[in-house]
């Protein structure tokens, strides 16, 4: 080998060398975060359907709006209690292979709903296979790539990829409304599968599963930080995280607040605003409209939210949050009507930008109470988020059915934002910790 061939390769093997990496100008961790915000918008398009499909199959099928609510029930919950298992997954066998498989099963149980003819099969193909495939893309998937790639500007990045659900709200809500009304809601469930399957080839040639893998530092980062090695007993080590994190005051008042937050909003607003608006005279698009609305307005909430999270106390923004929320929902059973008026206008502007703003602070609380494992506690703090939306699912079709209305559902939730509002108030505030689950005071 010559001296210059020599001196190329030395140069080659330094740049491989952990840390030695130049740094480009723009760091590698801003292009994972946008490829996970494009595969979280891809996930999305199935959780925009289940409202537009109640009275579609309610029509067609017979079935009761509690028999459709209990099988989106099942998928909001499965989103929830699946989220904690995928992050250590991922942990376990990289971020690339959950995620890749996961949208093939989202694809697989969208595709499989145009054949169905009985319930049963709507909870296996809807609730099952789709609530499974989300789940493993849920809000957990977030915080892993969050804290893998970023020390700094955790908060701001936090906030842009929960946007991505409102994202794809807004991108597929008046698409797939458009589908339904104009030919059938088998081409809708179709158009979501295709989605998913779309989103596979990105996620398997763009994401990467830690700067390690590329030679870098996470971003913000003064040291270079090892990839660690694959962690054995995926699920055993999701339950042991739990009993630890259970025996511990925030986790209690984080999930409370959290199944609150899915309670009004996966629950009750995504699942029943746009048949409760139809209720009312209003046409399926302008309501599906008004829906996608509130996505685009999520955007610039969450996105502030993420910006306050980093320079302001958690648990008073999630106050705020909660407050401003019940307030708006006492409102609504008096802006419904058979048209889109300003004051309605104002209510979707405003619930929009409260949505999830949420997520933020509630990710920067479990970060701070439990360290390496903040991952993992918020994959159960969200499945307590998913079991109230899920709840509020079945319940809210069910009270349609009884009451002939949703008022009493509008008034319960916003009585239950006013407690959750309570309860963010009483998390005592800790310092970070780098470890294991820290027992925090009550």
């Amino acid at each position: 080998m010559t001296t210059t061939s020599r001196q190329t390769a030395d140069s080659a093997d330094d740049l491989r060398k952990p840390g030695r990496a130049p740094s480009p100008r723009i760091h590698r961790a801003w292009f994972v975060a946008a490829v996970t915000f494009v595969t979280i918008i891809g996930a999305a398009a199935f959780r925009s359907l289940p409202g537009l499909l109640i009275d579609p199959l309610h029509d067609e099928f017979d079935w009761s709006r509690g028999t459709i609510g209990a099988a989106v029930s099942v998928n909001l919950a499965l989103y929830g209690l699946t989220a904690p298992f995928a992050a250590a997954l991922m942990d376990r066998f990289g971020i690339r292979r959950v995620v890749a498989v996961a949208l093939g099963i989202i694809a697989l149980g969208s595709g499989l709903t145009v054949w169905m003819t009985a319930a049963w099969q709507l909870m296996l193909c809807w609730g099952l296979l789709v609530g499974l495939g989300t789940g493993s893309m849920a809000l957990a998937f977030a915080a892993t790539v969050t804290n893998r790639w970023f020390t700094e500007r955790r908060g701001l990045v936090t906030g842009i990829l929960t946007a991505a659900s409102a994202s794809g709200q807004l991108i597929f809500l008046p698409l797939l409304s458009w589908i339904i009304e104009t030919y059938d809601w088998r081409p809708a469930a179709v158009t979501v599968s295709l989605a998913a399957l779309t989103v596979i080839p990105f996620v398997w040639l763009l994401l990467r599963d830690h700067p390690a893998d590329v030679g870098l530092k996470p971003y913000g980062a003064e040291e270079f930080v090892p990839k660690p090695a694959p962690v054995q007993g995926a699920a055993r080590r999701t339950i042991q995280v739990l009993l630890s994190a259970v025996r511990t005051g925030p986790f209690w008042l984080l999930a409370g607040t959290f199944a609150i937050c899915g309670a009004s909003t996966n629950g009750l607003i995504q699942t029943h605003f746009v048949p409760a608006a139809h209720d009312h005279g209003m046409p399926i698009t302008a309501a599906a409209s008004l829906l996608a609305v509130i996505g685009v307005f999520d955007v610039v909430g969450t996105i502030a939210s993420g910006w306050f999270t980093d320079r302001y106390d958690p648990r008073r923004l999630l106050a705020v949050y909660y407050a401003l929320r019940g307030v708006s929902l006492l409102f609504l059973p008096v802006l419904l009507g058979p048209s889109v008026h300003p004051p309605m206008v104002f209510f979707i502007v405003f619930y929009g930008l409260d949505w999830v703003a949420t997520v933020p602070p509630t990710v920067a609380l479990c970060r701070e109470h439990y360290g390496d494992d903040s991952a993992i506690v918020f994959g159960w703090v969200l499945a307590s988020h998913q079991v109230g939306a899920a709840l509020v699912a079945f319940l809210g079709g069910l009270a349609r059915d009884v009451f002939g209305s949703y008022d009493v559902v509008w008034y319960a939730s916003g009585a239950l934002c006013a407690a959750a509002a309570l309860m963010a108030l009483v998390i005592r505030r800790r310092r970070p910790v780098v470890g294991a689950v820290r027992v925090a005071a009550a």
